[in-house]
C-alpha cells in the first residue's frame, strides 16, 4: 500500500507560521518581556530673551508677533530695559497684536517730557512762561546747589505701566503671570545684578529702564535700582537658572557709533555705556548652544532715541523673524498644543483682571501728614467708587504738575479688613528743590544800533510750610531793573481758595516818537506797587485759570533824561510823582498748549483797577484802569491760525507822565518802535499765520515760518477813536521754539512806520 502525501499539511503549517507575526501585531503582545511603546516626550521649555535698546527694544513686538505665528508657545520671559517693559507686558496677558495696537497709540515723545501738558498745570505754573525762558534751571536744597536728576521725566511711562499692570497686582510673585517673568536691573551702590521675581511689577518694569542720566533710579525695597543692562543687558543666564531647555534671544541693542560722535562730552559718555553693555552682550551669546536660537534684526540707523518710529521698528522685528520661519519651526507645537497654551495664558489674564474692588481710602507714601492731609482733599471724590483708573490717572497727574515730585505713582493694596481696595499714593520729592532757581534771558536787535539785552533770575520756594505756602522772587537786570516778590497761601483744606500778597519795583526807560520814528526823549520811570488779593482757582487746582479780587497801592515817579533840542514838553512831564490806592478785580484763563507758538488753545485775560490818584503837590482825582486780551489758536496739520485782540481804558493822562497804555514793536504793532504809540484808549488786532517746518533741530521743539497782518492804535480821548484812523503794520518771520525762549527773524513793515529786519531772543 502506497503511504499518503504529507505535502498539503506541511503547506498548511508553513503557511500558519508565516502567518503568526502579523496577527501579534493586531494583538498587543502582553507578556512579561514584551516591549512597551515609548510614552509621547513633553515639549522643551522655552524661555525668550529679549535684550534693552530704548526705542529700538519696539522691534521685540514684531518678532512676538512673529512667534504667535509660528506657534511657539513661550514658557518664560526674561527682560532688560525696554526688554523688560515689552517682555512684562506679554507675559501679564497681552498679545502680540494688543501690544502692538497700545504701543503705537502712545505718544512717546510726549510721554518723555519734563513737564505734563500745559493745559493742565496750575494758573501758578503757566505764567512762570510768561516771566522768563530759562536758559539754566538749578535746585537748591540743604546748603548746595543741585540739578535736575533725570533728563526726561518718568512719571506718564510710570502710569502707564500702571495701567497695563494693574490686574496683577495681588500676585505673590511674577511665576503667577499668565507667562513667567524675570526682569533684570542693576544695584547702584554694588554694581551687581539683580532679578526681580516678585512684587510691584510696574515699578519692576520701570526700574530695569532707568537709564543712567535719563531717568532718575528708582528705589524698590531699600536698594536703588538702575538700567539692567549696564550688568546683564541680554540675560541669557536667567533663563537657564530658571530650567530653561531651549532659549531663543533677541538682541536689539545699540551699535558703537562711528569716530564722528566722540567729539563732545555726551557723545563720549554715550559710547562708554555702549560699550559696558555691548561687552556683557557678547558675553551672554557666548552660552548659547546649537539648540538655542538668537535673532539680531537690522535695524539700521535707527537709534535707542527713535521714539516716534515706533511702527517702523515694529515693522522691522516682524519682517526679519519671519525670514527666520525656518529656525523657528523647531520650537513650534502642534496647532491643539499651542491653543492650549494660549487659551490657558487668556484665562489667568481675565482671572486677574477682575479682581478689583472699591476704593476705601486713599493713603500717601513720602511726604509728611499734615502734607498728606492736604493732598488728600482733592482725591476724596475716589473713595466709595470702583477703582478707575481713567480718573485715578487724571487726579494724579494733575497733582504730578504741581511740579514739586519727580515721582508720582499709585498701587491699589488689598484692605484687610474690608476687603476693599486702598489707593496708595507714592510720592518722591524733587530731590532737586524745594528752591527751585531759573536764569533767563531775552534780547532784541534792528541791527541798526538800536537794541536791549535783559538778564532774568527767579526764585520759587514751595511748600514753604506744610499749609502749602509758595514764596516767588524773580530779579531782572539790563535794560529794565526790576524786583518782585509774592508770598502765596491755601486758605485751608475745604476750599481751593487763596490769599496772596506781592510787592513789584520796577525802573524802565520809555522813549518818546514824533510821527516819522525818531526819537524825541527819554523818560526814566520808576514804580513801586504793592498789592494783596482773595483768589480762587478755576477748574481742577486752577488749571483753567483763577480770579482775583484785592487791594493795590503804588507809588510811581516820572523824570525826563534826554530830549531833542526845540522839542517842548507839556508842563508836569519833566518831574511827576504820585501815588495810588484802588480796588482789583483780575480773571486770567489759560488753555494754550505751548506759551510760544502755540497750535491750539486760548488766553483770555481782564483786569479792572479803581480808586483815588493823588499827585504830589496836592492834586486828587478818581482813576479808573479797565483792560483786556485775548489769544486763540487753531491749527490744521501743520498750519496755525493765531488771532489776538487787545482793548484798554485809563482815565485821560499826560503822555509820559503816567503808565499809559502803548503799542509798537514786534506783532504788537509791527513797523513802529516799541511804545511809539501811546494813549488813554487802544485798540489792536492781530491775524498770525505760522507753518511748522519739517526740520528737526535738537535745540528747539520745533521750527516755523510765517507772517502776521495787524491794525490798532491809541488815543489821548475818546472822540478821536475811529477805524478810520487805525494804524496798520505786518511781519514775516522764521522763528523757533528753543529751550531759551522763542526766536525769531523777522521783517517789520507799516505804511506809516518803517521796513526794518528784527532779532529776537527769549521773552520780551
Amino acid at each position: 500500500m502506497r503511504p499518503r502525501l504529507l505535502l498539503p499539511p506541511l503547506l498548511l503549517l508553513c503557511l500558519c507560521l508565516a502567518m503568526a507575526p502579523a496577527r501579534a501585531q493586531d494583538k498587543p503582545d502582553t507578556s512579561p518581556n514584551a516591549q512597551a511603546p515609548l510614552p509621547e516626550m513633553p515639549r522643551p521649555r522655552v524661555a525668550l530673551v529679549l535684550s534693552g535698546g530704548g526705542a529700538r527694544g519696539f522691534a521685540h513686538v514684531g518678532v512676538l508677533k512673529a512667534l504667535e505665528a509660528a506657534r511657539v508657545p513661550v514658557d518664560l520671559i526674561v527682560g532688560t530695559s525696554m526688554g523688560a517693559i515689552v517682555g512684562g507686558l506679554y507675559a501679564s496677558g497681552m498679545n502680540a497684536d494688543e501690544l502692538e495696537r497700545e504701543i503705537l497709540g502712545v505718544d512717546w515723545n510726549g510721554l518723555f517730557s519734563t513737564r505734563q501738558p500745559r493745559q493742565i498745570l496750575s494758573q501758578r505754573r503757566k505764567e512762570e512762561d510768561f516771566e522768563l525762558s530759562p536758559v539754566l534751571l538749578l535746585g537748591f536744597r540743604d546748603g548746595a546747589f543741585h540739578l535736575p536728576t533725570g533728563a526726561v521725566s518718568s512719571r506718564s511711562l510710570e502710569m502707564l505701566l500702571r495701567r497695563y499692570t494693574l490686574p496683577t497686582r495681588h500676585l505673590p510673585s511674577f511665576d503667577g503671570l499668565p507667562t513667567r517673568f524675570r526682569a533684570v536691573a542693576t544695584d547702584m551702590e554694588t554694581g551687581k545684578a539683580v532679578v526681580m521675581d516678585r512684587g510691584d511689577l510696574a515699578a519692576a518694569l520701570r526700574a530695569s529702564m532707568s537709564v543712567p542720566g535719563v531717568f532718575s533710579p528708582l528705589e524698590i525695597d531699600g536698594r536703588i535700582l538702575g538700567d539692567g543692562g549696564l550688568v546683564n543687558n541680554l540675560p541669557v543666564s536667567v533663563a537657564r537658572d530658571l530650567g530653561a531647555d531651549v532659549v531663543i534671544a533677541v538682541n536689539i541693542g545699540t551699535p558703537l557709533a562711528g569716530r564722528d560722535t566722540l567729539h563732545s562730552l555726551l557723545g563720549i559718555s554715550t559710547q562708554m555705556i555702549h560699550i559696558l553693555t555691548e561687552q556683557n552682550v557678547q558675553a551672554s551669546i557666548a552660552t548659547l548652544t546649537p539648540r538655542d536660537l538668537l535673532l539680531t534684526p537690522p535695524l539700521g540707523t535707527l537709534t535707542s532715541g527713535d521714539f516716534d518710529k515706533a511702527d517702523e521698528l515694529v515693522r522691522l522685528g516682524n519682517e526679519y523673524a519671519r525670514t527666520v520661519s525656518e529656525a523657528l519651526a523647531r520650537f513650534s507645537a502642534p496647532a491643539p498644543q499651542y491653543q492650549a497654551w494660549a487659551e490657558a495664558r487668556r484665562t489667568q489674564a481675565e482671572v486677574n483682571a477682575t479682581r478689583v474692588g472699591r476704593i476705601e481710602r486713599i493713603r500717601f507714601e513720602g511726604v509728611s501728614e499734615a502734607r498728606a492731609e492736604r493732598l488728600a482733599t482733592g482725591l476724596d471724590h475716589l473713595t466709595g467708587e470702583r477703582a478707575d483708573v481713567k480718573r485715578i490717572e487724571n487726579d494724579l497727574q494733575h497733582l504730578a504738575a504741581a511740579g514739586d515730585y519727580e515721582r508720582v505713582d499709585y498701587r491699589l493694596v488689598r484692605n484687610p479688613d474690608t476687603g476693599g481696595e486702598d489707593l496708595l499714593v507714592g510720592l518722591r520729592e524733587n530731590n532737586w528743590g524745594p528752591n527751585y532757581l531759573r536764569v533767563g534771558l531775552d534780547l532784541r536787535t534792528d541791527f541798526r544800533g538800536e537794541g536791549a539785552f535783559n538778564l532774568r533770575l527767579s526764585h520759587n520756594r514751595h511748600w514753604l510750610t506744610d499749609r502749602g505756602t509758595e514764596w516767588r522772587n524773580r530779579v531782572q537786570l539790563g535794560e529794565t531793573l526790576g524786583l518782585y516778590s509774592e508770598i502765596y497761601q491755601p486758605l485751608n483744606l475745604t476750599s481751593s481758595s487763596f490769599v496772596s500778597a506781592y510787592a513789584d519795583l520796577t525802573v524802565r526807560k520809555v522813549d518818546l516818537f514824533d510821527e516819522s520814528s525818531r526819537p524825541l526823549a527819554r523818560i526814566q520811570r520808576e514804580s513801586l506797587r504793592m498789592g494783596a488779593d482773595v483768589g480762587w482757582p478755576i477748574g481742577l487746582r486752577g488749571a483753567v485759570g483763577d480770579l482775583r479780587v484785592g487791594v493795590v497801592a503804588s507809588s510811581r515817579r516820572s523824570q525826563l533824561e534826554l530830549v531833542q533840542p526845540g522839542f517842548d514838553f507839556a508842563a508836569g512831564v519833566l518831574d511827576v510823582h504820585w501815588r495810588e490806592l484802588g480796588m482789583r478785580t483780575a480773571v486770567i484763563a489759560d488753555q494754550l498748549d505751548y506759551a510760544n507758538f502755540p497750535s491750539h488753545g486760548y488766553r483770555a485775560l481782564g483786569e479792572v483797577v479803581v480808586g483815588r490818584r493823588e499827585v504830589r503837590g496836592g492834586e486828587r482825582s478818581n482813576f479808573t484802569r479797565i483792560e483786556g486780551s485775548y489769544t486763540g489758536v487753531r491749527s490744521w496739520g501743520p498750519h496755525t491760525f493765531n488771532v489776538g485782540a487787545r482793548l484798554a481804558h485809563a482815565n485821560r493822562i499826560p503822555i509820559g507822565a503816567i503808565d499809559e497804555y502803548s503799542l509798537g514793536g514786534f506783532q504788537n504793532l509791527s513797523g513802529f518802535r516799541t511804545g511809539q504809540v501811546v494813549g488813554s484808549y487802544l485798540a489792536f488786532g492781530r491775524l498770525t499765520y505760522y507753518r511748522r517746518l519739517p526740520w528737526e533741530v535738537g535745540i528747539a521743539r520745533a521750527m516755523f515760518a510765517g507772517g502776521s497782518i495787524e491794525a490798532g492804535n491809541a488815543w489821548l480821548d475818546r472822540n478821536e477813536a475811529s477805524i478810520k484812523n487805525l494804524l496798520a503794520g505786518g511781519s514775516l518771520f522764521v522763528g523757533a521754539d528753543t529751550g531759551i525762549g522763542p526766536l525769531y527773524l523777522a521783517v517789520v513793515s507799516a505804511p506809516k512806520g518803517f521796513t526794518g529786519l528784527y532779532l529776537f531772543l527769549g521773552r520780551p
